[in-house]
């Protein structure tokens, strides 16, 4: 998949992910891609700095854990992040509505076509 379709999706990408249960960065990546039927491969360097950046801006909590004789950080949603990622879904149905629309080329509303 190409890179430059997740820009401005990672957010959402991330919170999803960690809806269900807390998880090491690695398990993320693990995560986005299985739930992707092996479509996405997010490298290191995008995750890790996006989990920083969700967890200053309080979306996410993370605490040091010890996961297979390693230490890892490991990242759980906050409320504040259960909110932003309703709203991340509502802009994504948004969004995708309005682009398919644009991709099947069939107007929206043919009643308000200007002639």
């Amino acid at each position: 998949m190409n890179p430059d379709a997740l820009r401005g999706h990672m957010d959402a990408l991330l919170l999803s992910v960690l809806e269900e249960k807390p998880l090491h960065g690695y398990a993320i990546i693990e995560a986005l891609q299985e739930r992707s039927g092996g479509a996405l491969s997010v490298p290191t360097g995008t995750v890790y700095p996006a989990l920083r950046r969700l967890e200053r801006i309080g979306h996410l909590s993370s605490e040091w854990a010890t996961v297979g004789g390693r230490r890892r950080r490991t990242y759980r949603l906050t409320d504040s992040g259960r909110k932003q990622l309703q709203g991340e879904r509502s802009a994504w149905r948004e969004f995708s509505t309005v682009i398919g629309s644009v991709l099947r080329a069939e107007p929206a509303d043919a009643s308000r076509a200007v002639s």
